[in-house]
């Protein structure tokens, strides 16, 4: 006698299997892009295993670990769009061959200079000119700017897609009160922006991804992302002011 099926979906929740199939269904068949996001959410450890792995073996060399991570996203973005799941090949197998060779391409075309500028200056550099504004009131403008890097600061803390092997980041007896609240706000607040701005910070302050990569994930202009990035915080700013006046 056949088993009932359970007519409410249940099956896909305790079925992991069925459960990644209904996602890369609706991924590529039905261009779900919150689907896109959280199978690379998903994957994100691996890349990042990978990368690690990588690193270590060219212990010695002026290269930093950020850069073979971004090295790593990069390559499982471009495993994703480029998987037949309807080929019957694990994606964790086909992606980890697109990471390891993205990163050693990545690597080798690296110039000394690019070597010697670290992934977190590029990153803090499309920060800044993403929110930097000019007009005719310098020192609005650059009271906005500080808050925006405020802003970055505080959410580099939130630890909302932390990975495993990164250091804690949650608030010590040490941090100020008002720090630790700012921050709880913050994540919350987090949850009601609309959703493309959600995922420019989910990915770029969690994820540490650039504006090129957070582009790719979400095919989007970079530009687009840039402006995305500070509809974001100014939302953020104004949401904080609102509820701490």
């Amino acid at each position: 006698m056949m088993a009932t099926r359970d007519p409410s979906g249940l099956e896909l929740v305790v079925d992991p299997v069925r459960a990644e199939a209904s996602l890369w269904r609706r991924f590529r068949f039905e261009d779900d892009l919150r689907c896109r996001e959280t199978l690379f959410n998903r994957y994100f450890k691996l890349a990042r295993s990978v990368a690690g792995g990588l690193f270590r073996a060219r212990a010695g060399q002026r290269l930093e670990r950020a850069d073979f991570d971004q090295f790593a996203c990069e390559g499982l973005l471009q495993a994703l769009d480029r998987y037949d799941p309807l080929r019957g090949v694990p994606f964790s197998a086909y992606a980890r061959r697109r990471i390891t060779g993205n990163i050693a391409d990545g690597i080798s075309t690296m110039s000394e200079i690019d070597a010697q500028l670290s992934h977190r200056h590029r990153v803090e550099q499309e920060r800044l000119r993403s929110i930097a504004k000019t007009g005719d009131d310098p020192l609005a403008a650059l009271s906005e700017l500080a808050v925006g890097l405020a802003l970055g600061l505080m959410l580099e803390g939130t630890g909302l897609v932390e990975p495993g092997d990164a250091p804690d980041r949650r608030p010590s007896a040490y941090d100020s009160l008002v720090w630790r609240e700012t921050q709880a706000l913050l994540v919350a607040e987090i949850g009601r922006l609309p959703e493309n701005e959600a995922i420019v910070v989910r990915q770029h302050y969690d994820h540490g991804l650039s504006f090129a990569s957070v582009a790719q994930l979400m095919n989007l202009s970079r530009g687009r992302v840039s402006q995305l990035h500070r509809a974001a915080l100014e939302r953020l700013r104004k949401r904080l002011r609102t509820k701490g006046g």
